[in-house]
């Protein structure tokens, strides 16, 4: 297991930080997600400390690995390929600390705190690939899903079972007569 990569803030203060990272598919883990690196994850960029900002840190870098998950639909094991740029932003958290509330501009909603001695770059590597990945994942567009009544994958198999399209929940109320009152 490799240890933990910190961006260094008091490093950042007097130079750019490079890096570039190879984990290897049993060395990062994305299970909590429903997900399986199976190849290696990449990453290179830079970090810097902005000057004139009071401590703002400005990330750059590319992600590249694939992971593969369960069709939502059918279940078939499905591979997504993640290959994206990233470009962040960190304030220090002591910009914030002891306050209840803050007012965000619009463009301060995507900027991130960070407390000393600095930034872990697992964790930014990590949301960026997690932000890669469709909120439903399916194997292909037209996934026709499991037959809810058989079980059969209906990517494979064209059953014939009937749907029903009634909620069983409200078969009690077909017997109720209603009168039109006027």
């Amino acid at each position: 297991m490799k240890l933990a990569m910190l961006l260094s803030i008091k490093e950042m203060e007097v130079r750019k930080v490079k890096f570039a990272e190879t984990w290897q598919p049993s060395e990062f883990d994305f299970s909590d997600s429903g997900m399986r690196q199976v190849t290696p994850l990449r990453t290179e960029g830079e970090a810097e400390v902005l000057p004139h900002t009071g401590g703002e840190v400005r990330v750059t870098g590319k992600v590249e690995t694939d992971l593969e998950t369960e069709c939502d639909r059918c279940l078939t094991p499905t591979t997504y390929h993640v290959a994206s740029d990233f470009d962040l932003f960190y304030k220090p958290a002591e910009v914030v600390a002891g306050q209840d509330e803050i007012a965000l501009d619009e463009g301060e909603a995507e900027i991130a705190f960070y407390e000393l001695p600095g930034l872990e770059l697992e964790q930014i590597v990590r949301e960026q690939v997690l932000l890669q990945i469709p909120m439903q994942r399916v194997c292909k567009a037209d996934c026709k899903g499991i037959c809810p009544h058989c079980g059969a994958n209906r990517n494979d198999v064209s059953c014939h079972c009937e749907a029903h399209l009634t909620d069983d929940r409200w078969r009690a109320l077909e017997s109720v007569h209603i009168e039109r009152v006027s």
